[in-house]
């Protein structure tokens, strides 16, 4: 039976994860550039 590749398991978790956080961080990023580009409404 083959040996599992544990690092390779363990960089593809670490990459998927920084993944998730760089498109939760734009998201969040693009939407205070939507809410500081439109004008305070009073």
């Amino acid at each position: 039976m083959a040996k599992p590749n544990y690092s390779f398991e363990k960089r593809q978790r670490e990459l998927a994860k920084k993944k998730k956080q760089d498109e939760k961080d734009a998201k969040k990023r693009a939407e205070r550039e939507a809410k500081a580009a439109t004008p305070p409404q009073e």
